[in-house]
């Protein structure tokens, strides 16, 4: 099995180059590092580019009793499509969600503004989100809805989060997240990486009314509820792994287990009930494909689940953000001109 596995990974590695021709570029330049070269190779004189398409979400859940079905809330977000580059320190990215991409509005509009950053120094992962969603639908398609082929649809419902992730890279000298979820460092053996930090949210689910159906109401305990508001915060620890063939097919899993303290505030017509609570949540990366000196092919996948103590129930709210992406590019030597212009321009930001 291992030998099949081998012959079509050379196989695979044979077309690509056919294709994708050549490792010249990384051959002409000079490589520093402050890390160790046999395990990942760098070099912040390369702009690595990408064609991508792209997705964010950020759903919610209204856990039910035994036996009941949960109410699942779903953003119709778009499916972008896009252009970007990386140097140094720098990196620009294009999208647009275009038409022909989204063709779903049987499940209503959604109004957003995600904002998703993350950072991957030497020996860090940093994740910033800030997002504000309005307009939802129910899944499965048919649940609470006028028929079978449509959705129930809450346009007054919305999420507001703000979330900051912060965790220390313990062999960040052999394992890299850049080459991982980046691609502008190049993982050539696998490595793995114990992680230490912490989180912290603070989010609002609101709608104009009750965030259960009225028609249901008396099968959830959530019934009336129509704004949640939270803060949690707490430490965590995690494990980062990839997994590398061949030099340059690459799977990466990285997860990462807390322990928050929250505070949550539940509001119906009449009152405001508080909570006190301790819960973990959980944050994850996924991602995989081919990585060289001079293309990236990757798809990759990074989100939390962030779960909220009620006072009206043991069952939970359950926030889910996250991105998606599928990125194609080229790794590119600048020009002399665009080199010293890309040069003051990372001065200027740093």
């Amino acid at each position: 099995m291992k030998k099949n596995t081998n012959s079509l990974l050379r196989l695979l590695t044979i077309c690509i180059q056919i294709i994708l021709p050549g490792n010249a570029i990384w051959a002409q330049v000079q490589i520093t590092a402050d890390h160790d070269t046999a395990y990942y190779i760098t070099n912040p004189e390369l702009i690595t580019t990408r064609f991508y398409f792209s997705q964010k979400y950020t759903a919610f859940t209204l856990r039910a009793p035994k036996d009941v079905q949960h109410l699942k809330y779903r953003p119709n977000t778009n499916l972008n499509m896009g252009v970007g580059a990386s140097y140094r320190n720098i990196t620009i990215n294009l999208a647009y969600g275009f038409d022909f991409l989204n063709k779903e509005p049987e499940k209503g509009k959604t109004k957003f503004i995600d904002l998703q950053f993350h950072s991957y120094p030497k020996k860090w992962s940093i994740d910033f989100y800030g997002q504000l969603y309005k307009g939802y639908y129910l899944s499965p398609k048919g649940f609470l809805a006028s028929g079978p082929a449509s959705f129930y649809l809450r346009p007054d419902a919305g999420v507001n989060l703000l979330g900051l992730a912060v965790y220390h890279v313990f062999n960040g000298t052999k394992f890299s997240y850049r080459a991982a979820i980046a691609q502008t460092e190049w993982q050539k053996k696998s490595a793995g990486s114990f992680l230490v930090g912490g989180e912290a949210h603070y989010g609002v689910i609101k709608a104009d009314s009750s965030l259960v159906p009225v028609r249901v109401a008396s099968d959830y305990p959530q019934a009336g509820i129509s704004n949640v508001r939270f803060l949690s915060f707490g430490p965590g620890f995690g494990y980062a792994y990839t997994l590398v063939m061949q030099q340059h097919y690459f799977v990466t899993g990285s997860v990462s287990l807390n322990l928050n303290l929250g505070f949550s505030g539940e509001t119906d017509r009449a009152n405001i009930d508080k909570n006190v609570y301790a819960i973990p949540i959980s944050t994850f990366r996924f991602s995989g494909g081919y990585n060289s000196s001079n293309w990236h092919i990757s798809a990759t996948w990074t989100g939390n689940s962030l779960p909220v103590q009620g006072a009206s129930s043991p069952s939970n709210y359950l926030l889910q953000t996250g991105m998606v992406q599928l990125k194609f590019g080229k790794k590119i030597m600048p020009g002399k001109r665009l080199k010293k212009r890309l040069h003051f321009l990372d001065r200027v930001t740093n």
